[in-house]
């Protein structure tokens, strides 16, 4: 499949970039050249190759979702401007 200069020009259309004429010119060269390398790549055989999602092995680096036990209420409260009961008391921002 090759890109003509008028797909390549709707495509920036949809996108709303605005290309020069050099512009255009030169991505239609770079979309036919990636759209190229593409096509070589579904000419390759790969019906022993295990799909992945990564190329390296993932790990996740987040720790365990795990209730802890949270600090003491006075020692939340401790340099809290103001507070009413346990908690922040703060100036009303909706009438």
């Amino acid at each position: 499949m090759r890109l003509s200069q008028q797909e390549v020009e709707h495509i920036a259309l949809l996108s709303r970039l605005k290309l020069t004429d050099e512009e255009r010119e030169r991505m239609t060269t770079q979309l036919n050249d990636i759209m190229r390398f593409y096509e070589q790549l579904g000419e390759l055989d790969t019906t022993d190759v295990e799909p992945t999602s990564h190329v390296i092995p993932m790990s996740n680096v987040l720790r365990a979702d795990e209730a802890r036990p949270s600090l003491p209420v006075d020692d939340v409260l401790e340099n809290a401007p103001e507070r009413a009961g346990d908690s922040f008391r703060v100036p009303r921002v909706v009438e």
